[in-house]
């Protein structure tokens, strides 16, 4: 299963980079995680949507060829962040990649909350019309204190943890099995 992931952090050494990288190693038995570039995305403009740049057009066909998404994000004042939005934003209109796909979505955080009211956000967009995301309910990823949870290379090593982010994936990979078919 070939899952489109969009990391909503830019910053070198993101925690939830770093966990979709965890992810990716870690599941690359059952799932081919594909990172999209959605950093390098322009502000979304709807004068620009029916030719958009050339990687709206490379990022779009990732999607469309993807089984399902992986959403990974930070929280930025209690919301999710605004490359993330933007990155929705250009996949929802004209030609609606997202709509019907599975999609999981994860978020780590040093707060004890682990990016819960992103994800509630987060959610509440997945739902809009023109992105129509499918999530399985009660199978989230609250990352909190996540830096007691990682070591310096990116690798979870926190047993609680990895034995939940295993149950979790493999729930949606079982669902996306289901729903895909």
């Amino acid at each position: 299963m070939k899952i489109a992931a969009m990391i909503g952090s830019n910053r070198a050494e993101s925690y939830n980079k770093q966990l979709v990288e965890y992810m990716k190693d870690r599941y690359q038995e059952n799932v081919e995680i594909d990172i999209l570039p959605i950093e390098k995305l322009p502000f979304f403009n709807q004068d620009e949507e029916l030719n958009p740049p050339e990687i709206v057009k490379e990022i779009r066909q990732r999607i469309k060829e993807s089984d399902a998404l992986l959403f990974a994000t930070p929280e930025y004042n209690g919301s999710i962040s605004g490359m993330l939005k933007n990155a929705i934003d250009w996949f929802s209109r004209v030609d609606l990649v997202m709509v019907n796909k599975p999609g999981m979505v994860v978020g780590a955080s040093m707060g004890a909350l682990g990016t819960v009211k992103a994800q509630l956000q987060l959610r509440q967009i997945l739902n809009a019309r023109g992105v129509g995301v499918l999530t399985l309910p009660g199978n989230e990823v609250l990352i909190g204190s996540v830096q007691n949870k990682m070591d310096e290379q990116g690798n979870v090593t926190d047993e609680q943890t990895i034995d939940f982010l295993d149950s979790v994936v493999h729930n949606f990979v079982h669902w996306c099995d289901t729903v895909l078919k």
